[in-house]
């Protein structure tokens, strides 16, 4: 149900990792709200569908493939997004990589080159090209997925977890520069969710029974209640916001 504060009616919406998970569900909720989403993830027929399942809802949509650690696609998506639309309201970035669940000193370089590629450098220049168009319409909001493990590392994610800690601080560094262009720039840190990225956590129940301790409602989250405080940051509801990095775990906002 679209409000007056949610009301996204008119805005262009770019969510990257939009195929499934965490990052559909942020699609869905935009598109719900009025706003016209590019759902774009590496495999286009993974993002065509979710953009077909919004338009079948009676939402505005399209699909463009992008692989956020190539730094071709990333010019690629701009010059098509300048080609197809008039502006750019909203980015999201939600794609994110995890290969490797091990023990930290066994990381070798192919993983922590692909981990750096996609966490930091692709949130980075995704932002870079987002605010040079925001910056020329004076507006824009931009909410980047880190994680809890940002905040504390998780066993066995040691990479990872270093990654999403320079997803927070980029998210501040981009804030504190971009806010004076009128574009605002948040990070969500989701806790312990149910999705195929998060698999490994959920089939090692020794592993997720010690996460679950931690999670102040002793339970794991669902990919949508991660959308709705991105849907806040990215409204007029959270215009004040810029710089800040909301953790919502087992599915409550801390």
């Amino acid at each position: 149900m679209q409000t007056a504060l949610f009301d996204l009616t008119g805005k262009i919406a770019l969510v990257t990792g939009a195929s499934r998970g965490i990052g559909e569900a942020i699609a869905k909720l935009l598109a719900q709200q009025g706003a016209h989403v590019i759902v774009s993830s590496r495999k286009i027929d993974d993002c065509q569908a979710v953009a077909d399942n919004i338009i079948a809802s009676g939402g505005s949509a399209e699909a463009l493939a992008c692989h956020v650690g190539n730094m071709e696609d990333i010019e690629r998506t701009f010059s098509t997004i300048k080609s197809n639309h008039p502006r750019l309201d909203i980015l999201v970035n939600n794609a994110a990589t995890n290969p490797y669940f091990g023990h930290i000193i066994d990381t070798d370089l192919a993983v922590f080159e692909k981990t750096v590629d996609v966490n930091i450098r692709g949130y980075f220049f995704m932002s870079v090209e987002a605010c040079k168009l925001m910056r020329e319409q004076g507006s824009g909001a931009i909410v980047n997925t880190a994680s809890v493990n940002a905040l504390q590392p998780a066993e066995w994610q040691g990479i990872y977890s270093i990654t999403k800690a320079a997803v927070v601080n980029m998210t501040k560094a981009f804030a504190k520069e971009c806010g004076p262009l009128g574009i605002r720039v948040n990070a969500l840190l989701p806790g312990l969710t149910k999705t195929k990225f998060a698999g490994a956590l959920f089939e090692h129940k020794e592993i997720y029974d010690e996460v679950l301790k931690t999670i102040p409602l002793k339970r794991h989250a669902e990919p949508e209640e991660m959308a709705g405080t991105v849907l806040y940051l990215v409204s007029d509801a959270g215009s004040y916001t810029n710089g800040e990095c909301i953790v919502v775990d087992g599915g409550m906002t801390i």
